[in-house]
């Protein structure tokens, strides 16, 4: 088949782009062209992206219908795989193109308007749908912008309604998680065209396993955003007493912050920030660590980066935030803490860096249930069966009567 990806920027980020480079390079691997409609360039791993698409149509900011036009017209698609993507104009173009459209849905974008599905000020998770509430008490209509003047922006209510509905359009929607699966039917979604595929990272295929070492190494693979809470587990692992080195590997808008209470916590020779990491040398640190964290604050669709942990023969402690605990079974493959719970995370990780015999029981549990659940080779079958199960009924495309009513 002829599979051209849709994503709204070109290079290495967060989750979503590691997923969209290991699917595109093994589908190309198995004979399918592969070609993506991008936006922006990150200027982090594009070599690797570089090899994986074929060709690669940059899709000028603010270009809108043209940009997908031009791509579609260029490179002929039998099927389009679209990923994050929110420009009105552009999505109307996709929706009407005449080709199937298969959405992964990464994240919360498409139907919260601020994007994590969690309150700003008491990071509390929401388990609303999209409405009226997202303008009052809420008060998701205004945004933060560092590029604009006074760091805000407005977001339009009507538009977050205006592009659920353009999303209904597509043929098929693939999820990682029935978490995801649910909060999309709570949105209007149909629940026949929704998918469940976990993104399982490339990484599956590491032969190698932690050795458990006596640094009482812990790892946290993943954006420093204040969604990801890596302040809160700064505060529990300065609650933790036996010793520890733990290292942060990668990179966002609350690192600075995460930093100064690192310091401020008396733990800068612990805590170590090394800033962004290839994807391919993360299991490098995982190799000599005893346990992975996450601490996620806003509700994970999935979180990939859990299971790279797993791959390694580690456990995960992790707070229970959105879809982690579809994955991460407290006292099996490691720990699943309450929400916000510092106290009880730290007993947990404690745990694990004393007992090294547990450690190494709950991080061979977690190697067992990532290899029976979720294989790369079996995720990648899923796509393509659901491909051509698509691409072969172009009739599936559904029209959306609301859709239609709105401006």
């Amino acid at each position: 088949m002829r599979l051209l990806f849709v994503h709204e920027r070109f290079g290495a980020f967060g989750g979503a782009e590691a997923n969209i480079l290991a699917a595109a390079g093994e589908l190309r691997r198995r004979g399918h062209s592969v070609a993506l409609a991008h936006g922006p360039q990150t200027g982090k791993s594009e070599a690797e992206w570089e090899a994986a698409f074929h060709p690669r149509l940059e899709m000028l900011p603010g270009s809108g219908a043209q940009g997908i036009e031009a791509a579609i017209s260029a490179f002929r698609p039998d099927l389009i795989f679209l990923h994050k993507l929110a420009e009105p104009q552009a999505l109307r173009a996709l929706a009407g193109c005449g080709r199937p459209v298969v959405r992964m849905v990464h994240d919360h974008d498409m139907y919260c308007m601020r994007g994590y599905k969690y309150n700003t000020l008491s990071r509390r998770i929401c388990g609303r749908s999209a409405s009226l509430y997202c303008i009052f008490p809420c008060g998701a209509s205004v945004g933060r912008d560092p590029a604009r003047r006074f760091g805000l922006r407005w977001i339009s209510y009507l538009a977050k309604r205006r592009e659920i509905a353009l999303n209904r359009r597509f043929a098929r929607l693939i999820v990682a998680t029935g978490y995801m699966r649910d909060e999309l039917i709570r949105n209007g979604f149909q629940t026949d065209r929704i998918s469940i595929h976990a993104p399982v990272p490339r990484t599956g295929d590491i032969a190698d396993s932690s050795n458990f070492s006596p640094s009482n190494r812990i790892v946290y693979a993943g954006q420093v955003i204040r969604g990801k809470g890596v302040d809160v587990l700064v505060e529990s692992l300065a609650r933790v007493t036996v010793p520890f080195e733990c290292v942060v590997l990668g990179d966002g808008s609350h690192r600075p912050e995460c930093e100064r209470l690192t310091r401020r916590l008396g733990l800068a020779d612990k805590i170590r920030f090394a800033g962004f990491v290839p994807q391919a040398r993360i299991a490098e640190h995982y190799r000599e660590a005893s346990l992975a964290v996450m601490s996620s604050l806003w509700p994970e669709p999935f979180g990939a980066t859990g299971l790279e942990a797993m791959r390694c023969g580690l456990p995960v402690v992790a707070f229970d935030a959105g879809g982690i605990r579809e994955w991460l079974i407290d006292g099996v493959n490691g720990f699943l803490v309450p929400w916000m719970d510092r106290d009880t995370y730290a007993r947990r990780v404690e745990a694990l860096l004393r007992d090294k015999t547990l450690a190494r029981q709950l991080g061979s549990n977690a190697r067992k249930l990532a290899g029976e659940r979720f294989g790369f080779a079996t995720y990648i079958d899923g796509l393509e069966a659901l491909f051509r199960r698509v691409a072969g009924n172009l009739a599936e495309t559904p029209s959306d009567p609301v859709a239609a009513l709105l401006p």
